[in-house]
């Protein structure tokens, strides 16, 4: 169902992260899907809600008509009437049919919107959208103070679910599952923690700046909130067109141009990261086909190397045409967990990381994003991301095992993501890893 709205132009533009200080202050229930800090395409949203049950998001009808009945109204991002939120990564394994560990604090949450500010970044121009009277909070923002500097937090070294060499160790099963034939890859994950009551809006500020990402954003939701500087854009529904974009394989950027350019095409065609690039998209193929058209699914691009100010990544797409009349809770059982955070096949990857990791991942490795009230939607994957609760805040990271993976290269590629949104939190990762990827 679609909620009235009113719009009202800006006259002026207004900057993003001011909007979203003010704003995330004043409301309990907000959220900033940011295109990342100067950027220039792209669009953010700024926005409020309030909290829905998630069964009911999960019985929103997807689109499957490719024919815009109303071309002049883009429908490109939340609306009032639409939802904004997360599904976590135990609820999704235990609608996958995996074993899970239940916790609370990764379950699924989302809010209805009630009013959002769109800032298109090329044209340089910002809309109010709002269930209500748009102009009153068009109005409303002229009045909102400048966010100040960043405040720095007190130095702090996180506490480590895995120490590397235990987590060394689970690479090495993780291949001996390989040789057996129980698995292709797996994608074994470990999290670390920071205690202690954290400034939710001053850590995405810092983690935008150091991590920043196409598919950033905050998400708060009663009192836990998401903080995502994610590169991972899992599904993707326009007009009823689906894509997904599976990320398997890293490099750390360096700042030497000529270094740079060679670690890049390094990962571009290293057999060990193609091999488990292509795994993954075998395996999101098999997902789609399950929802999609028959014949419609297919490969749009494969090995693509994107670069971001910490990583190269190996990049490819799959897509597809949907069925009719699919939901989102349909669409969640056929791909979701990601088979990139998963590995292959997915449900026996599931069932041995359920095994070897020995805990909840919450968030991590879930998805968070955008539902429109026409049954478009944009999910990103939650990782480089940081999930904060009442009184403590965590990180996940991991990486996949092939049966050619080096145990000492996976510690230094879980050291290389955790580091960024650990540093906006003031947290460094433990002497363990630190010592086993020094420089990573």
């Amino acid at each position: 169902m679609t909620t009235p709205s009113s719009n009202v132009p800006l006259a002026a533009w207004r900057d993003p992260e001011q909007v979203f200080c003010g704003w995330a202050h004043r409301y309990e229930n907000a959220f900033w899907l940011d295109a990342g800090p100067g950027a220039t395409t792209g669009r953010s949203w700024v926005g409020i809600g309030e909290p829905v049950a998630s069964d009911a998001v999960e019985r929103v009808v997807l689109r499957e008509d490719p024919v815009d009945d109303d071309a002049s109204w883009d429908r490109r991002g939340p609306r009032p009437g639409g939802w904004v939120g997360w599904f976590g990564y135990d609820a999704g394994a235990r609608r996958a049919g995996a074993p899970s560990f239940p916790d609370p604090g990764g379950d699924a949450r989302w809010m209805q919107v009630r009013a959002v500010i769109e800032f298109d970044h090329e044209a340089s121009l910002a809309t109010v959208f709002a269930a209500g009277d748009a102009g009153e909070l068009a109005a409303e923002l002229l009045d909102l103070p400048h966010p100040g500097e960043i405040p720095q937090p007190t130095p702090v070294v996180a506490s480590a679910r895995h120490d590397a060499t235990t987590y060394a160790a689970l690479i090495e099963q993780c291949r001996e599952q390989i040789r057996l034939g129980n698995a292709y890859q797996l994608c074994l994950t470990t999290r670390f923690e920071v205690e202690g009551v954290v400034d939710a809006l001053a850590a995405y500020r810092r983690l935008r700046r150091g991590v920043s990402a196409h598919h950033g954003g905050f998400v708060r939701i009663a009192d836990r909130a998401l903080l995502s500087a994610s590169p991972e854009q899992f599904l993707e529904v326009d007009r009823g067109r689906i894509r997904t974009h599976p990320i398997k394989g890293t490099r750390p950027r360096s700042a030497d141009a000529v270094i740079d350019a060679e670690l890049a095409e390094d990962l571009r065609t290293d057999v060990k990261e193609r091999a488990e690039n292509v795994m993954i998209v075998d395996l999101m193929r098999n997902d789609l086909s399950r929802i999609c058209q028959t014949g419609t699914v297919t490969v749009e691009r494969l090995f693509d190397v994107e670069s971001y100010p910490a990583v190269h990544q190996l990049v490819s797409t799959v897509a597809g045409d949907l069925l009719p009349g699919i939901q989102v809770g349909e669409l969640l059982g056929a791909t979701f967990p990601a088979g990139s955070m998963t590995g292959a096949p997915k449900l026996s990857a599931m069932s041995i990381l359920h095994r070897l990791e020995g805990a909840p991942r919450g968030l991590f490795a879930g998805c968070f994003g955008w539902i429109s009230p026409q049954g478009d939607l944009d999910l990103a994957m939650v990782i480089r991301s940081i999930v904060i609760e009442q009184d403590h805040a965590y990180v996940g990271a991991g990486g996949g095992i092939t049966w050619l993976s080096q145990a000492s290269s996976e510690v230094a590629e879980v050291v290389v993501k955790a580091r960024g949104p650990l540093a906006a939190l003031g947290a460094s990762v433990p002497p363990s890893w630190a010592t086993a990827a020094p420089g990573a």
